[in-house]
């Protein structure tokens, strides 16, 4: 069943929304199904104000409803084009599913972002490597975390669900481990020696259930993965969210000459337009993005 609530159950929300509703949220589950559950919680409630069906919603009413979020939500562009994912899937589930006929997101006009990459966080290899050490000294599990954000380049979503028993043996080269990643994608990775190691260490004897565990024993999550980096970064006397451990991996590649290609392959990316974000040199490239990130960071933790 669905885990939202729509006050007063307005008259304009139909029996058929609500079946829509659940279908899209059915697809989810854990942190990303919350997510989404309060993006459509906003957008079932403006409807009801607005005496609308969600279903029968064209193009101008959510272009409307993004002038709602941005205006008398206080949503900031990014906040929206967030939101407005969630609905993206939501409808075009609904057409695949012949609820509706045809997708009202298409060609919607979202936003524009203004990225500041200045006021990103850009660690370097030593910060970086400070941190390892330190994640190393708290717990395995710590380090696990760190190791899979920074030398795996994975998202913290990812880094927290990912499973042991999803490691594949190498037969050639590198050994790998598979996730789900962002609209869920399984996005297979190499492991470095180096990480591989960590990753047994995390383990410690055990060959299923997720890499990263709790001192409870249960999975970690991503509120509790920011706490980790945040608590890391205390004791390190470095400012970091998680998200800069894999724009650090990233950028390892780049500038150790690995190709924008290698660097798109490694981060899991769509696009190759999508990594070039990450390019603060746009300099020349040339090995496995798993060693590079490994060769960068494995000298100085």
């Amino acid at each position: 069943m669905c885990d939202i609530t729509t006050p007063d159950r307005a008259a304009s929300i139909t029996p058929a929304d609500q079946d829509a509703r659940d279908a899209f949220l059915d697809r989810y589950t854990d942190y990303t199904r919350k997510l989404y559950a309060s993006d459509l919680r906003v957008f079932y409630r403006w409807c009801g104000s607005q005496d609308l069906s969600p279903l029968a919603c064209r193009r101008r009413e959510l272009e409307r409803f993004i002038e709602h979020l941005t205006h008398d939500h206080g949503n900031l562009p990014s906040s929206v084009t967030r939101r407005m994912h969630a609905l993206r899937g939501y409808y075009a589930l609904a057409v695949d599913d012949e609820v509706i006929d045809r997708d009202p997101t298409r060609m919607l006009r979202l936003p524009k972002r203004q990225r500041r990459v200045d006021e990103l966080v850009w660690l370097n290899r030593y910060q970086v490597g400070r941190f390892l050490h330190e994640a190393q000294k708290t717990s395995p599990a710590h380090h696990a975390l760190i190791g899979l954000m920074a030398l795996g380049g994975l998202r913290v979503s990812a880094a927290c669900t990912a499973r042991l028993e999803d490691i594949t043996p190498a037969r050639y080269g590198l050994p790998t481990l598979s996730v789900l990643e962002k609209n869920l994608r399984i996005h297979t990775l190499e492991l470095s020696p180096e990480l591989s190691e960590i990753i047994a260490a995390a383990a410690d004897g055990r060959d299923e259930g997720p890499i990263v565990l709790r001192r409870n024993g249960r999975p970690q999550d991503r509120n509790g993965a920011y706490a980790w980096v945040r608590l890391l970064g205390e004791k390190v006397g470095i400012r970091a969210n998680p998200h800069a451990f894999r724009r650090a991996g990233i950028t390892a590649i780049l500038d150790g000459g690995g190709t924008i290609q290698q660097a798109r392959e490694f981060a899991g990316h769509a696009y190759t337009m999508t990594t070039e974000l990450y390019d603060r040199n746009g300099g020349a490239r040339g090995a496995s993005g798993a060693l590079l990130t490994a060769a960068a960071f494995g000298a100085v933790a």
